[in-house]
Parts: structure tokens; C-alpha cells; sequence
């Protein structure tokens, strides 16, 4: 069997790990794979968000499946593509991606479809705006609607905080086309759950569920990132909640991208805020979250490519469940030094050879090689997963061997996973 990913961060190199394990002898190729992936694969030097140049390159070199990573080719319509030449592919539609591509549009089939969710208002000028926060006052959340590579939501704890996001995101496009149209949503208090559910445009297979922790800094501080760090399994993701969210959040959500001409085949996370008054959508991603994915594939015992083949060839997923190990896994992600703002590239990477285990991966995300040198290529640079018999023992383990790791600038979160430690160990 002939494999594609498409990507090359740090959830590409999670799955071509556990697809390498659910087929030993496909044979792998990945677009412009980071210094991890490389020796796992055949390079493609073909960026991932070139539509055109991969599905050709996939058709003549008779590719079975290909997997697509990232978000921006899945907005731009890769899937669409790759389908139009016959190619298995496992990703949604250009137009089922718009439940992540365009917030305004997530949050309207939610209201559509009685999916709870926060209240909200969109907008494109930036006076309307203003005059929105200043009527709400804060708390409250500012969203660019577009694709902001994880950092476009901002929780803003006082009026003034919510107007410079507004005219940050309308006034001076901070973040370009992705910021031309906000969503401004009231703030909910509760804890973050992500779900991942593999779907083939009705049915789900819902994965262990993960929390992960956008902020910065300890204790969850400071400004959003892409993320720092993750654990699954999470206590407060009960069986009865799993239940829940597919009745309340999968199922109808599925169902009204089916009557809008959009059925979702591919992997839709939920981002599930647990509040006082229940659960509730914070948002969909389209594809497998970043770094929720290096904890929920290595507690998967079952065949993740099975899934996403049967997905891929129109397939259905009725009866299908995913088998999970009955331990623990911490994910820490090391960045280089001034993430989420500026950083250098280029610092030369220590990682100890005794580091790696069978229950101690690194995986890698802004790495390159250069010159036989492993070197940081990006702001989130490695993250370090431990699976253990208990949470405690994962983090320990996880944050231990995330201090191993040596380059110029290096940071890490030491507290992944705080709210879990709280709630098991008092």
C-alpha cells in the first residue's frame, strides 16, 4: 500500500507513527517531511497547499490513500481535487471545511441545527463592532473568522482589551483575509474538552477524548498559541458525556451538513466547553487537532488506517468502535524562545540518545535537517509524549524528558495536565 500525508508539523509526524504501526510494509511519502519524519518516509518537495502539483504527483505515482493534515489545503479544496481524479483521500470537502474555515459559518449551522453553543455576533466593519463590545462590555471572546493557525480566538477580560482585538483584527488586518470578518461570542466558564469523531458523513467513531493548553504560560496564561502541551484520557469526559456530545453535537451537526449540501467524511473535532449549565461547542476543527493528536494516537490499540481507508473508499463507519489502551499519555511541547511572537530559526537541537523509548515519543514539528545538524524551523519545535499506567507517572514522564531536550531558547510548560493533577491527586 501506497501512503500520502500531507503536511509535515508535529500531528503529521503522530500519524505517519501510528499508520507506520497499523501497516508496517505500506510504503510512506509526506510532503516536505520536518527532521523527524524524514527518516520514516520518502520526501515529496511539494508544499503541502499546492492543490494542483499533488494530486498530479499522487495519480502518477498510483498513491492508495492520502491523508491530509493540515487545515489551509482543505479549505482550499485538496479533497475535491484529489476526488476528481479518482484518488482516495481521507479529509473533507472545500465545503465542509467551512466549519472550520469560516467561523461565521460554524456558528450558524450550529444555531440552525440546536447544536449548543455560545451567543454570537459577526461582523465586518469595524464601528458596528466596537459599538457591540461596548454594549456587551467583558468578558467576552473576539474571533477572527477565518484561518488563523490556532491563534486567532482572544479572550479579552476588559472592555478596552476587546476593542484593541476588533481594530487589531478589522482596522489593521492582523491577521489578514483570516481577520476580515469576526466573531465576537459571549465568554464561558467551564473546562475544555477535545473530541476528535472519524466520520463518514453520518456514523462517528469517536477517539479518547484530550485537553489541551493554548496559552503560553503556566497556569494557563498569558496569549494563545497553537498549543503547549496535552494529556488524554480526561476524567470529566465520562462515557455519559461521550454519549452526549454525539446526540447533541455530532449527530445534529452531521445532519445539517448532510441537508446543506456539504456531508463532513473525514475527522471533525469538537471542542466541547463543559459549563455550569452544560456542555456547549467552543468550535469544529476539520482535521485532528495539534497536539491533542501525540496523546490520542498512542493510546488507539486499534487500526487507525482501517478507519480512515474505509472513509476514503465512501465506506461506512455503522457499528465501528475504536479500541483504546487502558492507560495515560502527556504530550509537552518544547518552543523556541518568543512564541507565539517573534523567534529565530536555525538553533541547533539536542536530543539525548537514550531518550526514546516505546512509551516515550518525540515527535517533531518545527525541525530540519541541515548539513547532518538537526535544527528548529518553527515556534513549536518538538513534543514529547509519555504514555504511563497513570496520568501522574505520564506527566512525570513527559515533562522530565522535555527538559532533556537542549537548544538555544528552548521553553516548555512544566503544569500539562494541572487541572487533571488537581482533580486525582487533591
Amino acid at each position: 500500500m501506497r501512503i500520502l500525508i500531507i503536511g509535515n508539523g508535529g500531528r503529521e509526524h503522530a500519524l505517519l507513527w501510528k499508520l507506520r504501526k497499523d501497516a508496517p510494509s505500506a510504503h510512506f511519502f509526506a510532503t516536505k517531511p520536518n527532521g523527524g519524519m524524514a527518516p520514516l518516509c520518502e520526501p515529496v518537495e511539494i508544499a503541502p497547499g499546492d492543490v494542483e502539483a499533488l494530486s498530479g504527483w499522487a495519480a502518477a505515482h498510483r498513491i492508495d490513500l492520502t491523508v491530509i493534515g493540515p487545515e489551509a489545503p482543505l479549505a482550499a479544496g485538496i479533497v475535491d481535487r484529489f476526488e476528481a481524479k479518482g484518488l482516495p483521500v481521507f479529509g473533507p470537502s472545500k465545503d465542509a471545511a467551512r466549519i472550520e474555515s469560516s467561523k461565521a459559518y460554524s456558528k450558524e449551522l450550529m444555531r440552525n441545527a440546536g447544536v449548543p453553543t455560545a451567543e454570537h455576533h459577526t461582523f465586518t466593519n469595524l464601528d458596528g463592532a466596537e459599538a457591540f463590545v461596548r454594549e456587551r462590555g467583558a468578558p467576552i471572546v473576539v474571533k477572527a473568522s477565518g484561518l488563523a493557525a490556532g491563534k486567532g480566538a482572544v479572550v479579552c477580560t476588559t472592555e478596552e482589551e476587546a476593542l484593541g482585538a476588533v481594530r487589531s483584527m478589522l482596522g489593521d488586518l492582523a491577521f489578514g483575509e483570516a481577520g476580515r470578518e469576526v466573531v465576537i461570542e459571549e465568554y464561558m466558564e467551564g473546562e475544555e474538552v477535545s473530541v476528535f469523531a472519524v466520520t463518514d458523513g453520518e456514523h462517528s467513531v469517536i477517539l479518547v477524548p484530550a485537553q489541551d493548553h493554548k496559552r503560553i504560560g503556566e497556569g494557563d496564561t498569558g496569549p494563545n498559541t497553537g498549543g503547549m502541551g496535552a494529556y488524554a484520557p480526561v476524567t470529566l469526559a465520562t462515557p455519559a458525556l461521550i454519549d452526549e456530545a454525539r446526540a447533541k453535537v455530532f449527530t445534529p451537526t452531521l445532519a445539517a451538513m448532510s441537508a446543506d449540501g456539504a456531508p463532513f467524511r473525514g475527522l471533525l473535532y469538537a471542542g466541547l466547553m463543559l459549563t455550569p449549565s452544560g456542555l456547549r461547542v467552543v468550535e469544529f476543527n476539520c482535521r485532528f487537532g495539534d497536539p491533542e493528536t501525540q496523546v490520542v494516537l498512542p493510546l488507539m490499540e486499534s487500526s487507525l488506517l482501517d478507519l480512515l481507508v474505509s472513509v476514503a473508499e465512501g465506506g461506512s463507519l455503522a457499528g465501528r468502535t475504536a479500541r483504546q489502551r487502558s492507560t495515560a499519555a502527556v504530550t509537552t511541547v518544547v518552543a523556541s524562545g518568543g512564541y507565539p511572537g517573534a523567534y529565530e530559526k536555525g538553533k541547533e537541537i539536542t536530543v539525548p540518545n537514550d531518550l526514546e523509548s516505546e512509551d516515550l515519543i518525540v515527535f517533531h514539528a518545527g525541525t530540519a535537517y541541515r548539513d547532518g545538524r538537526l535544527l528548529t524551523a518553527g515556534g513549536r519545535v518538538l513534543a514529547v509524549t509519555a504514555v504511563a499506567d497513570s496520568f501522574a507517572a505520564a506527566a512525570e514522564a513527559s515533562r522530565t524528558g522535555a527538559e532533556r531536550i537542549e537548544f538555544e531558547g528552548a521553553y516548555l510548560r512544566k503544569d500539562i495536565g494541572w487541572r487533571e493533577r488537581a482533580r486525582t491527586l487533591g
